[in-house]
């Protein structure tokens, strides 16, 4: 894995092996961002990582200056990678270990972009609890964003606040937006 651009760029990070992790590929990252990149000033940012397993997203965030993230993960040695990583980096990352539905069930926050990359085994109701969690809890904020990352198996386009999705080899982005 490595940080595409910003103050760390090409900077490789080696997650411990034993982690349960399917991190997004460069090649979807570097897209994923290009379109953030024409949409947001990533310094004013407030972003939400669930399922964030190595911290990748939360990493990319941070090497293009947002300081306000928050990641969460339910497995303890994911969450204690992304503690140490984002120390040695002198990155503002709160790690937070959590069951990602009873976190966005309690959260009081609200966030300009929520980025979800869930087990690409969950069922459609599953990626579709996240969305509806999203909007019900009122968690993001105005012009905010919500991206779901999943495989080609799954649609997650009949929801009412899906706009668009983007397919980069295995793995598609699925944009939901409060207006």
């Amino acid at each position: 894995m490595r940080i595409i651009s910003g103050k760390y760029k090409g900077k490789r990070l080696t997650a411990p092996k034993k982690l349960p992790v399917r991190p997004t590929t460069d090649m979807a990252k570097e897209a994923l961002f290009n379109i953030l990149n024409n949409r947001f000033y990533f310094d004013e940012l407030k972003v939400l990582d669930l399922f964030s397993g190595t911290g990748n997203i939360s990493f990319e965030f941070a090497s293009r200056g947002t300081e306000k993230i928050t990641a969460v993960d339910d497995h303890q040695a994911c969450v204690r990678y992304i503690s140490k990583t984002a120390q040695e980096l002198d990155f503002t990352i709160n790690t937070v270990k959590s069951d990602v539905f009873k976190f966005l069930q309690k959260t009081p926050e609200k966030f300009d972009l929520i980025f979800a990359d869930p087990p690409y085994d969950f069922d459609t109701k599953q990626f579709l609890n996240i969305a509806n969690l999203v909007f019900e809890q009122g968690l993001l904020l105005d012009d905010g964003l919500l991206i779901i990352e999943h495989s080609d198996q799954t649609n997650l386009s009949e929801h009412p606040k899906f706009s668009e999705q983007r397919k980069y080899g295995g793995s598609i982005f699925s944009f939901f937006e409060v207006a």
